[in-house]
């Protein structure tokens, strides 16, 4: 017979569902990507490689990021207005992590697909 599991397994003053960078978000990833050679770039620019994701999901992306520290926005008194945003130092210890989950899809995502196809033909 297996041990219950303990009801206190999860310390209520674990961070975990306040840490920066979820995992499994979808977008702030590929932002901090878009940013990760240093360069200052404006929404539109980020926009041509996201292309898939709407204004109001990147700007929601974009503030969160910005609240977590993870990158910066400018905005320049000039007419028309110029916002850029740019990766900080603490955004940048990020990419060692997603460094490491890439490489880990790189070599298990056809596991993954085979799994998933093996239980939609099970469920369907």
């Amino acid at each position: 017979m297996r041990a219950p599991l303990p009801p206190d397994l999860f310390d209520p003053a674990c961070p975990s569902s306040a840490t920066p960078f979820q995992i499994g978000d979808k977008w702030a990833g590929m932002v901090l990507t878009c940013l990760r050679d240093g360069s200052p770039r404006r929404f539109t620019e980020l926009r041509v490689p996201l292309r898939r994701v709407s204004a109001k999901v990147l700007a929601e992306t974009l503030r969160a990021l910005e609240r977590d520290g993870m990158i910066t926005r400018t905005a320049y008194d000039e007419l028309p207005p110029r916002v850029e945003y740019a990766i900080t130092d603490l955004g940048r210890t990020l990419f060692p992590a997603m460094d490491a989950c890439r490489a880990w899809a790189a070599e298990h995502l056809p596991t993954v697909e085979s799994a998933r196809a093996a239980y939609a033909s099970r469920t369907s």
